[in-house]
């Protein structure tokens, strides 16, 4: 099979279009998937850069985000015959196991039926960041999906890959959303996905924009999307015994919990990746869970997936360029013939 692998770490040039042997079916549960798109992520840009979870597993085939046709099936799948379009986010995290490939094997648990109203590429695009959001909302949050709730949130870069998705899904729970963004272009784009306030932050305190919006008082719930300064800068804008989720590890250098501690505030880390990089077959399957139920709300016409830009599978290197250059509005593709 045709796919885009590395074997040292480094700049986007790392990555090469090789010829691998193709992936077989090892497991009666497995499922052979033919690829159509990959979604690339910055977790991408970043184990390319410094390593992957396996250095000793080479050559490396990134990408975690997929979408594809079954071309076969092991003998204990119940749930998908071939033909079926599924997506689903695993492997990518070292070893030949991404979907920056033209095909890749899959744990029937692990995999979920693509929503028909969405393109291979939408598809491709949307697995990680689904996961993340709603496991930051939903799970993290400890809000019950479906259920109508009255809370004000803020929801830090609203129109990158997870940000645009966590709109939609707090929105979905009747949620007041708050979100900053860099661009009036920004800006029109998180408004359309129902943001209530948007905050230029170059030139607006976010704090004093989230209080006076409030009345003083502050989020139920910070969604911390960026990280850095920015998790530290968000707790003031957090309501006394609210909530402050981040997909990054906050850097103790950059500031302190003392603030936090006084608002009484739960602090949550979310992290997509433990089930796979840890085992957690039941984690995993929870994760395939949630793609189900967002893809059913994409073909009610209720959660939409936004691809900024797509490449075809030989130009991986653009791709991991443009993503790192950042001010990237939703996600980038590649396109697998």
């Amino acid at each position: 099979m045709k796919a885009i692998a590395h074997f040292t770490p480094g700049s986007p040039e790392v990555l090469q279009l090789q010829d691998l042997p193709d992936p077989t079916i090892q497991k009666e549960t497995d499922v052979l998937v033919k690829l159509r798109a990959a979604g690339v992520n910055p977790i991408d840009t970043k184990l390319r850069a410094r390593g992957t979870f396996y250095p000793d597993q080479s050559p490396h085939v990134l990408g975690c985000d997929g979408a594809g046709v079954v071309e076969a099936v092991g003998a204990a799948v119940q749930r998908f015959q071939v033909g079926d379009e599924v997506f689903f986010c695993n492997g990518g995290l070292g070893g030949l196991s991404g979907t920056y490939a033209e095909l890749a094997v899959v744990d029937e648990r692990f995999l979920a039926h693509k929503p028909a109203a969405l393109s291979f590429a939408e598809a491709a695009a949307a697995p990680l960041v689904l996961i993340t959001a709603w496991e930051s909302l939903y799970d993290r949050g400890q809000w019950r999906a479906g259920e109508v709730l009255s809370k004000k949130v803020l929801i830090q870069a609203g129109a990158g890959g997870v940000g645009h998705v966590a709109i939609q899904l707090a929105k979905l729970q009747g949620a007041e959303v708050c979100t900053t963004v860099s661009t009036a272009e920004k800006a029109e784009f998180v408004k359309q996905l129902g943001a209530d306030l948007v905050i230029f932050y170059k030139n607006t305190d976010v704090v004093d924009g989230v209080l006076t919006w409030t009345g003083g008082e502050g989020v139920d719930l910070a969604f911390d999307t960026v990280g850095g300064e920015t998790f530290y800068k968000t707790i003031p804008a957090v309501k006394f015994y609210g909530d402050l989720v981040t997909i990054l590890e906050p850097d103790p250098a950059l500031g302190n919990l003392k603030t936090a501690r006084m608002r009484n505030l739960r602090i949550s880390l979310e992290l997509m990746l433990t089930p796979m990089l840890e085992g957690l077959v039941s984690a995993q399957q929870h994760q395939a869970d949630i793609l189900q139920q967002c893809a059913s709300l994409c073909d009610r016409n209720l959660l939409k997936i936004h691809v900024s830009q797509t490449f075809p599978l030989e130009q991986a290197q653009a791709a991991h360029e443009l993503l790192e250059a950042g001010s990237v509005t939703g996600k980038i593709v590649l396109l697998i013939s």
